[in-house]
């Protein structure tokens, strides 16, 4: 049992952590909190990452429910997935930003961004939560779940110490090493997207 829990929680960690891509949400932080103190900052990393294990955890234990209640296979899941972070990674490829003109504007003009637009939709967007319903589909045991749900909690400790360490990051790389680093990730996860998209033609047919 503890084998599976950790098994669970390890593979549901990889699975998030280059599409939901918490390295490269760094500089749109700290552009959406640039009038903020440094205990301000970590303030909204630790809002933002608690929303997310919420927003995950939640599709976690509703995922299988939502699929019946709309008619969803998990092969036509895995081929919008894969179509939706494919359009995501080929933007961060050719370094396009990860949230629209007007989301940044309106994140600009809030004073907690932690929910939107952080939490949703760059870091628990449809990809993220495409993964966490893909893996609640195959799951049959309670201690599935609790590895996945461990494996969450992992990306939102991980998501936590980028965004608060993220000025110690940000001087590091500078801007054009996030960029650079953004677009090796995006290569990978359009990899991984191609990859979905294939797996759910072949099982269709």
């Amino acid at each position: 049992m503890a084998q599976s829990i950790l098994t669970y929680a390890v593979g549901t960690f990889v699975a998030l952590f280059p599409i939901a891509n918490p390295i490269g949400a760094v500089p749109v932080f700290y552009s959406l909190t640039e009038t903020d103190s440094s205990a301000e900052r970590r303030q909204q990393a630790r809002r933002t990452a608690l929303n997310v294990i919420l927003i995950l955890t939640l599709f976690l234990i509703a995922g299988r429910t939502v699929l019946t209640f709309f008619g969803i296979s998990l092969n036509v899941l895995r081929i919008a997935g894969g179509l939706l972070v494919a359009h995501a990674a080929w933007e961060m490829v050719t370094s396009k930003n990860r949230l629209t003109d007007s989301e940044h504007q309106a994140g600009m003009e809030k004073d907690d961004v932690s929910f939107t637009p952080m939490a949703i939709p760059l870091i628990a967007g449809p990809g993220s939560i495409g993964v966490v319903i893909g893996l609640a589909t195959k799951m049959t045991q309670w201690s599935e779940y609790l590895g996945c749900f461990m494996g969450i909690i992992l990306f939102g400790g991980l998501l936590y110490v980028c965004l608060a360490l993220g000025e110690l990051l940000l001087s590091v790389l500078g801007h054009n090493g996030f960029g650079a680093l953004n677009r090796v990730f995006g290569f990978f996860i359009l990899a991984i997207a191609v990859q979905l998209i294939a797996d759910g033609v072949l099982s269709l047919f």
